[in-house]
């Protein structure tokens, strides 16, 4: 009798270390898995992705899209400074009306360069899409631009094309200065 009892206890116990073992790896195996690097999308640029360009448009795209972004910062940044340095003009215990009419001046004319940046994008970019992918870039533009006549002071959020093309979750894999 103790023999056929032992089977059974030997049975069980094998049973339990399985079923533990069983345990263990189905909640190991998705932390293992999580832990190995997940490819990059081909295309990490979220509108783009929208678009569904091709592999083909992409390889075109992304360079230009890079250097575009590398252009724009540069002149977004520019333009921070001279605000600050515009309010700090304002601020001054006399202010200067000519030195920050001059500052507006350099500021105005920085947008236009972005300006002409953002149409020559889209210019180049518009040759490299189909043109369902044009209607479809053109209808987020305009869904994601606000009016720009909107008082600066107005709470409202700015926008703009650059701003949509900049900061439309568009940044290089590597790139997290932005």
């Amino acid at each position: 009798m103790w023999k056929k009892a032992t089977f059974y206890l030997v049975l069980a116990s094998l049973g339990l270390n399985l079923a533990f073992v069983g345990v263990w790896v189905a909640h190991a195996w998705p932390a293992h898995a999580a832990n190995q690097p997940q490819p990059e999308p081909e295309v990490w640029c979220p509108l783009h992705r929208a678009l569904e360009v091709t592999p083909q448009q992409w390889a075109e795209i992304e360079p230009r899209l890079q250097e575009f972004q590398a252009s724009v910062g540069a002149l977004c940044s520019q333009t921070d400074v001279m605000r600050s340095e515009v309010i700090d003009l304002i601020a001054a215990e006399q202010p200067d009306l000519a030195a920050i009419r001059a500052k507006q001046d350099e500021i105005l004319a920085t947008k236009q360069q972005i300006q002409r940046l953002v149409v020559e994008h889209l210019l180049a970019e518009r040759e490299v899409l189909t043109l369902e992918q044009q209607q479809q870039l053109f209808a987020m533009l305009r869904h994601r631009t606000g009016c720009a006549a909107d008082p600066p002071m107005s709470g409202r959020p700015r926008g703009g094309l650059g701003r949509i093309l900049q900061q439309h979750g568009a940044t290089p894999p590597g790139d997290m200065n932005r």
